[in-house]
């Protein structure tokens, strides 16, 4: 193991990542989510704290021309990361951040925190807000409830979920105003509910990946409640459950 999550599984995201209707609407929603508090603001420096293969950073720097710092802690990640052509990559532990206070204006943290050993999200968030300059944001996703544990979940090693009060607790204790929490992918909640529950159980397959390709009208179709979750987060709205959550605060001066 080089790291929290499943070495195998970095290939699997490099392969489907940019294309696959779960990463592409899971991406718009985050992005969409995160323009609506940044919009007229200068982003003078940028971390994504567990940034895997290194594809989010990438979008950052070459279509926003933002000076974003991908880390993480794998290198298996990181080797994708540098053959993209990502810059400034470097290795780092999210609860043992190398940088120093009041680094960036901006702190990006995607599906990371699922993959902690419970206990250590505590370590992280006082990381990520240590690292934020003062007034500056932070921006995560994190896996939600965890009803929805999958086979996927296990084989990528995820170790806890969360709920919107956990989360929000967690980060106004690292020193944080809250801004904006709200669960996403909540639109699906019942295929996933039916799928992780009902079906994987009877099935009684071992732990797999879940990012094989589907038909491209499979993947349209899918796509679509993630669409609409856009528009409907984007507009400033939320969800009450959902098998994601988004947070978004700020570090009080």
């Amino acid at each position: 193991m080089s790291g929290y999550m499943n070495p195998a599984e970095f290939a699997n995201i490099r392969n489907c990542e940019r294309d696959f209707w779960w990463y592409r609407g899971m991406r718009e929603i985050f992005l969409r989510f995160l323009d609506r508090h940044l919009a007229g603001r200068r982003i003078g420096c940028a971390l994504e704290a567990g940034c895997g293969t290194g594809y989010l950073s990438s979008l950052m720097q070459n279509q926003r021309h933002w000076p974003v710092v991908p880390m993480d802690i794998a290198w298996d990640g990181l080797r994708y990361a540098r053959e993209m052509g990502v810059e400034r990559a470097v290795q780092g532990d999210t609860t043992r951040l190398p940088f120093s206070d009041n680094t960036f204006d901006l702190v990006l943290s995607v599906d990371v925190l699922a993959h902690l050993p419970p206990g250590e999200e505590a370590l992280a968030a006082a990381e990520l807000a240590r690292v934020l300059a003062p007034g500056g944001t932070l921006a995560l996703r994190t896996a939600a409830l965890d009803i929805l544990r999958s086979h996927h979940s296990e084989f990528a090693m995820e170790r806890q979920r969360f709920t919107h009060r956990r989360l929000v607790h967690l980060f106004e204790g690292a020193g944080l105003r809250i801004l904006r929490c709200t669960y996403a992918n909540s639109l699906l909640l019942p295929v996933a509910f039916a799928k992780f529950r009902i079906w994987e159980p009877l099935l009684r397959q071992t732990p797999s990946t879940g990012l094989a390709p589907v038909a491209p009208w499979l993947d349209r179709l899918l796509h679509v409640p993630l669409a609409l979750e856009q528009a409907w987060i984007g507009a400033g709205r939320g969800f009450v459950a959902g098998q994601s959550l988004l947070l978004i605060g700020e570090k009080i001066t």
